[in-house]
């Protein structure tokens, strides 16, 4: 019975009771926290407890369009993030009807999950949506919405109405609503496996599982492969093509489906041997083990091995590192494997430890040290322009850790969360990049623009409040010495450059900084911004735009592209540094910013290059975990510039990519997954922030 997660707060119940007990949220392994730092500390083992990795990507023509989601990043969304929550105010929109790729257990929760969530999400979207259209009119509601969003906005509401009504028939008729009925009648949800029913993973491992889906009349489509993607005049899915084979006949045929989760298998975790080479390594698709001497050895590929081989690691000191669960080999698969494995491999820990010197450490002591290290508390907020934030935090190790171009995920706890007319404002996870740190005093700044969403909910932060600062994560951007570099960055893409730029000098090389607003009022942190150039070019959409500070420095009435132009023309007066100089650009802003400067390195600015520099864009796609290769919500499609070949990547394991490679019309569906949700939920929390004071 693993859908029974009571079963499972026995186990954490009991772990939990522990006097030298502690759990830490938000803290990643690889970022905040290293094998040495964590040994410095004074612990004695590390054991990565680390569940599946990366979610298996299909080679689909339109496998990244608006409404294909990999199962992890439904799930997540739908789970961790709280979008089945009422007083939740996370987005994750799906449409009817669903169609779930594999026939693993994760592929059933993925249907019936679905299938559950549907009628959640459009009954809180029509309860919003009438509050506000009462309060603010029809018109102010639905004015930023574009034709194919009021058709999705009314089908949402035509559903939620009809489900109110049978809510309402079951009342009077004494009886349970039957609301499955509804959502089938929309097209409901189906799996979609390339095997019989009776071959798939999910029925030979917990059949009782599959009975419970059929019974709310999930779909079963046996012996179907997916091919292609079929999308609408919008760029949406619209169906699913399949092929396969039926009782001995081959079977081509479409599949209705709004909505498209893969859930087609994922990869153990393995992120940390990339990342640390040192410590850890990889066998095959698993961690590698040692022996308790420190010699690699190959674990039995069954969950209940003669030997157990747990520990992946030896310090010199003896200390050792154990892996459990899905990245490895004896114990993937499930949680009750992962379970078994644990309790199989306590020996081997116990015994790595039993000769270790006496510690140096009191548990005590370790545990004060990792609160102070770990645990991220806000120092301040600032408001550094009408639409942009500042947010600094107290979070020694991840600001320690920091290198130029990583970013952090911030969150508030819900437990600190205001709660307004039933509303919880916690917000979902920001990707926000260390605008500047002190790694002496362990403070960390974040900025965020207020986009009419959780970044707006930034201002309500307290000094002293506890905060998640996952990471840092991403990877660092490549700082090469002697080089021209030209940095492009667009509104709160600056605050990205502030540390690139200065890390670029500090290596030697030069840069020519273009600093591109809308606004006059939108300029922030300008000394940063000298600090990390030695030319800024300011460029402002607004008349009459900024006055430089610095005789070097120039100012232009335009968008970045143009300016660019104008400076290596020479209409902008002396170059102290030529743009035909350039060995590098980097671009960091709105996608359609990133997108301007692509198209015109190969038009306008083509005659001022070097055929042989370098282009990079810090990809902005959507993002939830921020973990590398785990949710799969960050993927990006790239397709090669000289063969047309395609392949996906997860922009939060490397958001810098070049910018040639970078789809950006598909950057532009991910960014729009949720679009009507969003604008309903930007007006719901500005509600909320007026209710409280805030606004």
């Amino acid at each position: 019975m693993r859908w029974d997660k009571n079963y499972l707060k026995l186990v954490r119940l009991l772990i939990e009771r522990r006097r030298q007990f502690s759990m830490f949220g938000g803290v990643r392994f690889g970022g905040t926290v290293t094998v040495e730092s964590a040994f410095a500390m004074g612990f004695d083992h590390i054991a990565l407890c680390a569940g599946a990795g990366k979610p298996t990507v299909l080679d689909l023509p339109n496998g990244l369009a608006r409404g294909v989601r990999a199962a992890s990043d439904f799930l997540m969304a739908l789970q961790l993030t709280g979008a089945a929550k009422k007083d939740s105010i996370a987005n994750l929109q799906i449409r009817l009807p669903v169609v779930v790729i594999g026939g693993g257990l994760t592929a059933i929760d993925t249907a019936t999950e679905s299938l559950a969530y549907y009628p959640l999400q459009v009954e809180k979207f029509l309860a919003r949506h009438e509050t506000l259209v009462v309060e603010r009119g029809e018109a102010a509601v639905r004015g930023g919405w574009s034709e194919e969003e009021r058709e999705i906005g009314n089908e949402f509401i035509a559903h939620a109405q009809a489900i109110r009504a049978e809510r309402a028939a079951a009342a009077r008729e004494k009886r349970t609503p039957d609301i499955a009925k509804l959502v089938n009648g929309w097209g409901g949800v189906t799996i979609a496996y390339r095997r019989r029913l009776i071959d798939s993973p999910s029925y030979t491992l917990n059949h009782e599982e599959v009975l419970k889906a059929l019974e709310e009349d999930i779909r079963f489509a046996e012996g179907l492969s997916p091919v292609a993607v079929e999308v609408d005049a919008e760029g949406h899915a619209k169906a699913l093509q399949v092929t396969g084979q039926q009782n001995g006949a081959k079977v081509e045929a479409t599949l209705p489906a709004r909505t498209i989760l893969v859930a087609a298998g994922t990869q153990p975790n393995t992120v940390l041997a990339r990342e640390d080479t040192t410590h850890a390594f990889i066998d095959g698709k698993y961690f590698r083990a040692i022996d308790e001497a420190g010699n690699a050895v190959t674990p039995e590929r069954i969950c209940k091995p003669n030997d157990v081989r747990v520990l992946m690691y030896r310090h010199s000191d003896g200390r050792c590192m154990s892996f459990f669960g899905d990245t490895h080999p004896s114990f993937a698969g499930n949680v009750v494997k992962a379970m078994g494995g644990a309790k199989q491999g306590y020996p081997v820990l116990t015994r790595a430890m039993a000769g270790l010197p006496a510690p140096q450490h009191l548990a005590a002591d370790i545990l004060a040290e990792a609160n102070r290290q770990w645990r991220a508390r806000v120092v301040r907020v600032d408001r550094l322009t009408p639409t942009i934030v500042e947010v600094v935090v107290e979070a020694p190790a991840a600001a320690r850790n920091f290198e130029p171009g990583q970013f952090y995920r911030l969150q508030n706890y819900e437990a600190h969360s205001s709660k307004i007319d039933g509303t919880l404002l916690t917000m979902e996870g920001l990707a926000l990049t260390g605008a500047w740190v002190d790694k002496t005093k362990g403070l960390l700044s974040l900025i965020t623009l207020e986009m009419g969403g959780s970044s707006d909910l930034c201002a309500l932060l307290k000094p002293g409040e506890p905060v998640i600062v996952m990471g840092p994560t991403g990877t660092p951007t490549e700082i090469e010495p002697g080089e021209t570099v030209v940095l492009a960055g667009g509104g709160l893409g600056n605050a990205v450059l502030f540390s690139i730029g200065q890390a670029f000098r500090k290596a030697g090389s030069k840069v020519l900084y273009f600093a591109g607003y809308k606004k006059i009022s939108d300029r922030y942190k300008v000394e940063e911004i000298e600090a990390a150039a030695d030319v800024v070019v300011w460029c402002c959409d607004e008349a009459p735009g900024f006055t430089p500070d610095r005789p070097q420095d120039k100012a232009v009435v335009a968008n970045i592209v143009e300016a660019m132009r104008r400076y290596a023309a020479g209409e902008l007066g002396e170059q102290s540094i030529p743009y035909s100089a350039a060995d590098r650009i980097m671009a960091i802003g709105s996608d359609g910013m990133m997108n301007a400067v692509r198209l015109a390195r190969h038009s306008v600015l083509k005659p001022y290059l070097k055929p042989d520099h370098l282009a990079l864009g810090s990809i902005n796609s959507p993002m939830q975990c921020m973990m590398k290769e785990i949710c799969a919500q960050c993927l990006q499609l790239h397709r090669d510039p000289v063969t047309g070949k395609e392949s996906v990547v997860f922009s939060c394991f490397n958001q810098d990519q070049e910018l040639d490679r970078v789809d950006f019309a598909c950057l532009r569906q991910r960014l729009r997954q949720n679009d009507v949700q969003e604008k309903v939920a930007a007006l719901w929390i500005d509600r909320s922030l007026r209710k409280l004071g805030a606004r």
